[in-house]
């Protein structure tokens, strides 16, 4: 089905020009994820701030088109098949610029966590050094309760915005958020049609070398630990209660396991890796092989933490 017929695309087309919201048709998402596979977005927006998220929202709302949210696309698995509905792509330049007040930084949903960290650290305020080299924007964190190297968005989050369908700003606390591992409240189904704008967070003042030195620490395990020469999701799987998803994995005699284009990476088990020509397919095909193994030897069930789009 072809839900971006012509007359919706000549609407469309006329609605983002008068609004002035970039947009780009028949986009590859593979230009738009750290995994680096992706087919065509039937239709990708680009909104600025959040009336043009809202003008470009309604319209698919009133067109019946699907919606998909897209940041930094750190932690995404998108098919191969062209996405027959709307992606909203929300980049750095969405919201303005990150502001400081006191011991609180608030950044726009589209900012790039590295961005958040050194806004961070140049004001002299440690809390997020966790982060630093988490390759996702706020929104996706949020949305995740992104976590790394002992701590996570729930350890500093204030509170959270976000766009409801009605076009109203909805201010949530980080009680209300619910956060707990790799979760948030966003990913309950009342909240499916809300779109992430503005996040807080409270930090405390530091020392500028302690927090600039615990940011290089936790650059350089990464480097050691992580493939991040390969394009990949990230962790492919979330941390089982009581034990560790890469541990499992090499248990099982995985590592370096390849189906196409897709591997354990030999450098870390708990990564999927594209070594340069996967698609979607050799990725779902791989980590069922791994799923199923690691559940006959070790009787763990592993669950994905990378998002599957669409």
């Amino acid at each position: 089905m072809n839900r971006l017929n012509r007359l919706v695309k000549e609407k469309l087309a006329a609605l983002c020009q008068e609004k002035g919201i970039p947009v780009l048709w028949d986009e590859p998402m593979k230009y738009h994820t750290s995994f680096k596979i992706g087919g065509p977005a039937a239709v990708m927006c680009i909104p600025k701030d959040s009336d043009q998220l809202f003008c470009a929202l309604d319209f698919a709302r009133r067109e019946n088109l699907p919606v998909w949210y897209v940041g930094n696309g750190s932690n995404l698995l998108v098919k191969d098949e062209r996405i027959d509905g709307m992606v909203i792509l929300l980049d750095s330049e969405f919201g303005g610029e990150i502001a400081v007040e006191g011991e609180t930084l608030i950044a726009p949903s589209g900012k790039k966590l590295s961005a958040v960290c050194a806004a961070a650290a140049k004001e002299s305020l440690t809390g997020l050094e966790f982060a630093w080299g988490i390759p996702g924007s706020v929104g996706g964190a949020v949305y995740m309760n992104a976590g790394a190297y002992g701590g996570e968005m729930k350890d500093c989050l204030l509170w959270a915005e976000y766009l409801s369908p009605q076009g109203k700003i909805v201010h949530l606390s980080k009680e209300d958020l619910a956060l707990s591992y790799r979760h948030s409240c966003f990913m309950q189904p009342q909240y499916k049609d809300c779109c992430i704008v503005r996040a807080a967070f409270s930090l405390t003042k530091g020392e500028p070398e302690a927090i600039r030195q615990q940011m290089d620490h936790v650059m350089e395990q990464r480097k050691a630990k992580q493939p991040l020469e390969y394009p990949s999701a990230g962790s492919t799987f979330k941390r089982p209660q009581g034990a560790f998803a890469a541990q499992l994995i090499d248990q099982c005699g995985l590592r370096g396991k390849q189906v196409g284009g897709a591997q354990v990476s030999t450098k870390h088990a708990g990564f999927v890796i594209n070594l340069g020509d996967a698609c979607c397919n050799d990725v779902l095909n791989l980590t069922a092989q791994v799923r199923e193994c690691v559940k006959q030897q070790t009787g763990y069930e592993l669950e994905l933490e990378v998002r599957l789009i669409p």
